[in-house]
């Protein structure tokens, strides 16, 4: 079992490391650079080159069944989700595969309509907060212990 985080923009690092380090387990932080490496024994650093989705192939190539991957990136969710990988936001809300499609087709919805009013509000969206990142650490302990049993 392995946890993959897509650590760019991924605000939730440091707890991810937390549980890992008490379940002992190894943890790839996937970037294009910029990330201050870990000391420690169970987390790897991996850079990739710079490029669209790069880091995301590199994830999506090697995790599978048993494992949990960390990410904000709704292609790349759907991606591990089809390897057997189980799949956390990091708000700690859950993909799965009775909701990736219809999180895709959402996706694809908003990209159209931004396409189509250049000129409207973007926003940024709500900011992360305390209950986001307490919510993520009971998700990822949930997770972890659903990946366990499906070694």
């Amino acid at each position: 079992m392995v946890l993959y985080i897509d650590a760019d923009a991924c605000p939730v690092k440091e707890e991810a490391e937390r549980v890992t380090t008490r379940h002992k387990l190894k943890m790839f932080v996937v970037s294009n650079g910029g990330l201050r490496p870990s000391r420690n024994p169970y987390v790897e650093n991996i850079i990739v080159d710079a490029g669209a989705d790069v880091a995301d192939m590199w994830i999506a190539d090697r995790c599978g069944k048993g494992d949990v991957v960390v990410t904000g990136d709704i292609p790349l969710a759907a991606k591990c989700i089809a390897t057997g990988a189980r799949v956390l936001r990091h708000n700690g809300e859950a993909f799965s595969e009775a909701n990736i499609g219809q999180q895709l087709a959402m996706r694809d919805l908003m990209a159209d309509l931004r396409a189509a009013n250049p000129l409207g509000a973007g926003g940024s969206g709500k900011g992360f907060t305390k209950t986001d990142r307490s919510r993520f650490l009971e998700a990822l302990e949930r997770e972890i212990r659903a990946a366990a049993r499906q070694i």
